[in-house]
């Protein structure tokens, strides 16, 4: 059976700790200033601000904001690979993921213009820059390079060894849960079936792999 690998989060649990996205920024030893796994919020006017007001004393607080991990969503029916004139984003036909083959990318950035889901693929307008000297990732990640387009790989190079995604792995919470949509028996279609859910703009037609317990 194919597989159609996935992510479920439990937002209701989720504590916005950042453990995914630092784990994911080491891992795949992401350039500085790019990040695959952002934590946003949905609340206030701004970034990382609730909704409501603060109450006077003695008053019950209306306060209220909602946490969103956010990365490459690995669509079934992905935007980005109908785009991209080379092949060099593509769904493995395998497991479902939607992969990025950096020696093929050729920066026209039609993928990140397809996508949509805002600030999910990154581009490198200039040789990537590191915070130290030598590599702090798998040594099997793919070298980041000049004029690419990268994004979330669902850690390709882990689940080519039997193993779950970093961000999954680290997190303190364990409100991360990875594995085959497509297996019935498997835990995160039992959560699916068992809890209500949501996707990330439905409306697209992308159908995300990426679900989030509410």
């Amino acid at each position: 059976m194919v597989q159609k690998l996935g992510i479920v989060i439990d937002m209701k649990n989720c504590i916005g700790c950042s453990s995914c996205a630092m784990a994911c920024k080491i891992e795949n030893n992401l350039p500085d200033n790019m990040w695959w796994n952002r934590i946003l919020t949905d609340g206030g006017s701004e970034e990382g601000t609730p909704s409501g007001t603060y109450p006077k004393a003695g008053e019950a607080s209306t306060l209220a904001m909602d946490i969103f991990p956010v990365a490459c969503q690995h669509c079934e029916n992905p935007a980005c690979t109908r785009v991209c004139p080379v092949g060099a984003t593509y769904k493995d036909p395998v497991t479902g993921v939607v992969r990025q083959d950096y020696d093929k990318c050729v920066g026209c950035r039609m993928c990140m213009s397809a996508c949509p889901y805002t600030g999910v693929r990154s581009f490198n307008w200039e040789e990537p820059k590191f915070a130290v000297e030598f590599p702090v990732g798998d040594p099997d990640v793919p070298a980041h390079q000049k004029h690419t387009v990268e994004k979330c790989t669902m850690c390709w190079h882990r689940l080519a060894k039997g193993l779950q995604p970093a961000c999954v792995e680290v997190c303190p919470s364990r409100v991360r849960y990875f594995g085959d949509l497509n297996d019935p028996s498997s835990e995160v279609s039992q959560l699916l079936a068992s809890r209500e859910h949501m996707q990330l703009l439905p409306e697209k037609g992308t159908r995300p792999s990426v679900y989030y317990l509410v």
